[in-house]
């Protein structure tokens, strides 16, 4: 396995850095813990407008909470969420997460559990891989788990500070590392990277555009 262990102060620069340009970023607008809980399955393979499209479909239905999905008819559920693609195994996903909330009391007990028990019981249900897990620990019980997705991976790609066959658990473990335990910050950063990948560190990367590419490896090959 590859190993993640970037300069010590570089992960925190780059946060202070996409900070300063960016600020504050409003990030998983939710009216519940358990909306974020199915957000963080919808958005597997969707764009948040499609996700949040579904969301507001499963509200005008009341299928927005643990016993109304679990009482649904599975087809009215794929039906709500059908904007956000790949309705029916995203269903079947949502059903298992909630068949095991349920069993563990329903999220409010889960959220007491211990950190490593939670990611552990998350990562057992079918359909939960690790992005999906540590979105709902973070987002949804605020835990200080650090989130990797595609845009995180680029962006290490492109500063050189990964090579991109890394595990994710190897990303997420460096980062928790070099960083403090701290629930917000961990969010804003998942948040500041997201923002910073759409903006300009797209698939084709907009360099020339970009206040941070003097400090960028990639940014200095393309001006």
């Amino acid at each position: 396995m590859t190993r993640f262990q970037p300069p010590v102060g570089t992960l925190p620069s780059l946060f202070s850095s996409l900070q300063q340009l960016y600020g504050v970023q409003p990030w998983w607008p939710a009216d519940s813990a358990f909306e974020i809980v199915v957000g963080a399955v919808l958005t597997q393979n969707a764009a948040w407008t499609n996700v949040e499209k579904a969301i507001d479909r499963l509200k005008a239905a009341d299928l927005l909470s643990l016993p109304a999905v679990l009482a649904a008819d599975p087809t009215s559920v794929a039906e709500a969420i059908r904007p956000s693609g790949y309705y029916n195994v995203k269903t079947q996903r949502l059903r298992n997460l909630c068949v095991f909330l349920d069993r563990q009391g329903g999220l409010d007990v889960f959220a007491k559990h211990d950190a490593a028990l939670q990611r552990s019981g998350l990562l057992g249900v079918n359909g939960v891989g690790p992005e999906t897990a540590d979105d709902i620990l973070l987002y949804a019980l605020d835990r200080p788990v650090f989130v990797i997705d595609t845009y995180t991976r680029r962006l290490l790609r492109r500063f050189e500070l990964a090579q991109g066959s890394e595990a994710y658990d190897e990303l997420r473990l460096g980062f928790e590392r070099e960083l403090p335990p701290d629930v917000e910050m961990f969010k804003q950063y998942h948040a500041l990277i997201v923002t910073h990948a759409k903006e300009v560190c797209r698939k084709v990367p907009q360099c020339r555009r970009c206040a941070l590419a003097a400090a960028c490896p990639t940014g200095r090959r393309c001006g």
